[in-house]
């Protein structure tokens, strides 16, 4: 069984049809950029890591990796660095046993410097497609840091209560994540396979999508909505400002 915090990391606003393929173009939207904090008997997970600070702060990073980037820079303070998140709650990243990163884009991966003693789970399709340079949305830098990275294939369950689904189709490796808790029902943390609560209502795929091929991305959001079904789970996703709040307000 596990215990769930969300870290808002940073806020980001950018044009809408980036998170919901066809539809949304010139409607912008602030979406919050989200790590999640799993404790377990065995020990503590981070799901996704948030940004760098370094290329947010920093005027000359900044410019280098953001200028003419379909996303622009996100919003992120000093007190949304995963240090001082982590602090809030009476931790240190070295609490931090294990990430599993849903993806290796900028807003999930930027922020492994902070716990770069962890071990670092991510699918092997994933980080190869990174590697090559096949996704534009990685920054080079961080997908071949020199961390502790651990190649998976498939779903498995890094601790208990802990499972990782492949749900590929944003990205060539895209993994989300069933958590069951220590109180109330189960979860799936869909990651970017559904930024919106839209894209889990009316089935749209993430705006952008591997190979800009929204089939895959479909059938991996069908079937976490199966998963739920079948293990009674809420599906959470990952960009929505307004679940965002209801789920810190309740």
């Amino acid at each position: 069984m596990a215990r769930l915090t969300p870290l808002l990391t940073a806020l980001h606003r950018y044009d809408k049809s980036l998170s919901t393929w066809g539809r949304g173009k010139g409607t912008v939207i602030e979406a919050p950029v989200l790590a999640w904090l799993v404790e377990t008997r065995q020990g503590r997970l981070l799901y996704d890591v948030g940004c760098d600070w370094k290329k947010l702060e920093d005027a000359t990073l900044r410019e280098r990796h953001y200028a003419g980037f379909v996303f622009g820079p996100p919003r992120m303070t000093p007190e949304q660095r995963l240090p001082a998140l982590l602090g809030s709650l009476g931790l240190t990243p070295l609490d931090v046993d294990l990430v599993v990163l849903s993806h290796l884009h900028f807003d999930h991966a930027g922020g492994l410097g902070e716990v770069a003693h962890a071990e670092v789970h991510v699918q092997r399709a994933e980080r190869q497609a990174a590697l090559e340079g096949s996704d534009s949305a990685c920054f080079e830098d961080e997908v071949g840091g020199p961390y502790r990275w651990v190649e998976r294939e498939g779903g498995y369950s890094p601790m208990e209560g802990v499972t990782v689904i492949p749900s590929p189709g944003h990205t060539a490796g895209h993994v989300s994540l069933l958590l069951e808790r220590e109180v109330g029902a189960p979860v799936v943390l869909c990651g970017d396979a559904a930024d919106l609560e839209e894209n889990l209502v009316d089935e749209v795929a993430p705006g952008l999508c591997w190979r800009d091929d929204p089939s895959l991305a479909l059938e991996s959001l069908r079937g976490l909505k199966r998963v739920a079904r079948d293990t009674g789970a809420e599906l959470w996703p990952n960009h929505d400002l307004a679940f965002y709040r209801r789920l810190i307000s309740g």
